[in-house]
């Protein structure tokens, strides 16, 4: 079985000699494998021979042509011919939360849709749900599929980009929580979600985290059999999050709650079995059969499904418990004495501190605590109120908040501020492991989040610098795509001696990439504290223990875990004050 895609969005017949056509081998022999039709190609795969040669000479990337094993011939969904294809689908169960674990666009939220009734699956074929049914007659799934058919499930589903939500609703905050408020839980969410300060504010007006947390709120609230959750960590601080998880945790006791989530730290918290998706982001995805939470997310980090035989990944994503460097043989960068910003609401006090060169400072604390007030003042676009910081450093800045307001092509950005765009060394260690080698042609405004949040990053690095402050580069980005921006950032700082300093709420990411950590406490909205930095070990036990949660290494893949709640592991490290792993595994 052999899958041809083509990716409409990328395909430009005007700007190219139709060479997918001109260079393909049946084409020339007389067989119609490539034919155009309304200008666009397409391509009959029981005719393609998969030699890949249209792969290569499409100059926009736009093809991709993959080898299938047998089994997996017949699709549960594919979005027409040439399209990308779905096999398998998770099954929802009541009383536990269900994850799901795969890259962008490979297929996670096309099964959300089919199981919440959104959409019909169609057997790549157009098929009715008649023949749907009989396709898994016998099976849970079957016996699922024909509930949803017959109107006979009840769904709540919470959308990913919960930044359109203003486009299909405007009003206060309370109007729409009001119309979901199903069960009468309402005034609960709203309490341990912090909203009930939000409830007359416009949907307009609230930022991503407010709607973040309205969206959940109002799925929660309905009266359903299965609550589907796409994306709960996105624009929520680390507090935030487990606060959800224990909120949908306590959903999952009477229902089934089913999560797509690339917060692994979150989803092993939240979890107790998942179904991982693998395949070609763009083309085909399959998802496994149900997992348990800690064996899934090992295979998939380490590339590696041994129930299925399949390597997805060529190598596997590695963690480190890094030794701390020794002061004396690195220079300092910057050393800056105590400053303050104030606002009429809110008020940073920063502690002094120093700056190291060549090192990776991690940026830990809850969301309205200052830290992108810190990060501005660094990278002087804010100036202290007291106090001052003075720098001749030349500094690249990556905000938080993304904008795409420019027709500009991915690629005239990047060599607009890089000098190295053509170099080997650009090109191998930051262009090909972001993944921007098929968006070059691409507008800016034609991303999505995530594309635009990898361009972001690489253009940030690409500049010429001495500080690099990047704040929630993770936003947007799926597992694969957060650890590879990782790798990039702690090998750019490592080879160039460049600093760089990062704000983010996945504790996977920190862990992966820092060596040192600067911890922000206080009251969020009020008043916040930048402490100095400290070496990792010490600044996450004193992050994680104002969270109250503690961490394990894992044994096979050396990730952080998090402990049960009141667990005996869990009960030994907080009397002994490590929170972010035992004494025996330093």
């Amino acid at each position: 079985m052999r899958i041809a895609v083509i990716n409409r969005d990328r395909c430009q017949p005007r700007k190219c000699a139709k060479e997918c056509e001109y260079f393909c081998p049946p084409v020339r022999t007389g067989d119609e494998t490539i034919v155009f039709v309304d200008s666009k190609p397409v391509i009959t795969e029981n005719l393609c021979v998969g030699c890949g040669i249209c792969v290569r000479k499409c100059p926009f990337g736009a093809i991709t042509i993959t080898n299938l094993p047998e089994e997996m011939q017949d699709p549960i969904h594919r979005y027409g011919q040439n399209g990308f294809a779905l096999y398998g689908l998770p099954l929802p169960v009541e009383g536990r939360v269900t994850g799901l674990l795969g890259p962008n666009g490979i297929g996670k939220s096309t099964a959300v849709s089919i199981l919440s009734g959104i959409l019909r699956p169609n057997l790549g074929k157009d098929a009715t749900w008649e023949e749907v049914l009989q396709r898994y007659s016998g099976s849970a799934l079957g016996d699922y599929l024909r509930r949803v058919a017959e109107k006979g499930v009840r769904t709540s589903y919470k959308p990913q980009y919960v930044d359109r939500i203003p486009k299909s609703y405007s009003g206060p905050v309370s109007g729409l929580l009001e119309r979901t408020d199903e069960r009468g839980a309402l005034r609960e969410l709203t309490e341990r979600l912090g909203l009930t300060a939000l409830m007359s504010r416009e949907i307009g007006s609230l930022s991503g985290g407010e709607l973040q947390r309205v969206a959940i709120a109002a799925a929660a609230a309905r009266e359903a059999d299965i609550y589907f959750f796409d994306e709960i960590s996105p624009y929520l601080d680390i507090y935030q999050r487990i606060n959800v998880a224990r909120i949908l945790q306590g959903l999952a006791e009477k229902k089934a709650v089913m999560v797509v989530e690339h917060d692994l730290a979150l989803l092993d918290l939240l979890a107790e079995n998942i179904h991982l998706i693998y395949g070609v982001p763009g083309a085909y995805g399959v998802i496994t059969r149900p997992k348990g939470v800690r064996v899934g997310i090992n295979q998939y980090l380490r590339g590696n499904l041994p129930e299925e035989n399949v390597r997805f990944r060529e190598t596997s994503i590695e963690f480190e418990v890094h030794a701390p460097r020794i002061e004396k043989e690195i220079p300092t960068l910057i050393a800056y004495d105590a400053f303050a910003k104030e606002y009429p609401t809110f008020r940073l006090q920063a502690e002094p501190g120093i700056i190291r060169r060549g090192e990776v400072v991690g940026i830990l604390g809850p969301n309205g605590i200052g830290k992108s007030t810190y990060i501005k003042i660094l990278a002087g676009v804010e100036r202290p109120s007291k106090g001052s910081f003075e720098s001749q450093l030349k500094v690249s800045y990556k905000p938080q908040y993304l904008k795409a307001d420019s027709d500009v092509t991915v690629q005239g950005l990047l060599r607009g501020v890089s000098q190295s765009f053509d170099s080997s060394y650009y090109q191998a260690e930051i262009l090909r492991p972001m993944g921007l080698e098929p968006l070059m042609d691409q507008a800016l405004t034609e991303l999505s989040g995530g594309e635009l949040q990898r361009v972001a990053i690489t253009a940030c690095l690409s500049r010429d610098a001495d500080l690099y402050l990047l704040d929630e580069p993770s936003a947007h980005l799926d597992v694969e795509q957060r650890m590879l921006a990782a790798k990039v950032m702690r090998r750019f700082a490592e080879s160039s001696e460049k600093t760089v300093m990062v704000v983010d709420h996945d504790i996977y990411l920190i862990d992966l990439l820092s060596e040192r950590l600067m911890v922000f406490a206080g009251e969020p909205g009020v008043s916040g504290v930048a402490h100095t930095p400290q070496e990792m070990r010490e600044g996450m036990n004193a992050f994680l223990e104002g969270i109250g949660i503690t961490f394990r290494r894992d044994e096979e893949t050396r990730r952080p875990r998090v402990n049960k709640p009141g667990s005996r592991l869990d009960r030994m490290q907080k009397e002994q004050g490590e929170y972010y792993y035992p004494v025996e595994e330093a």
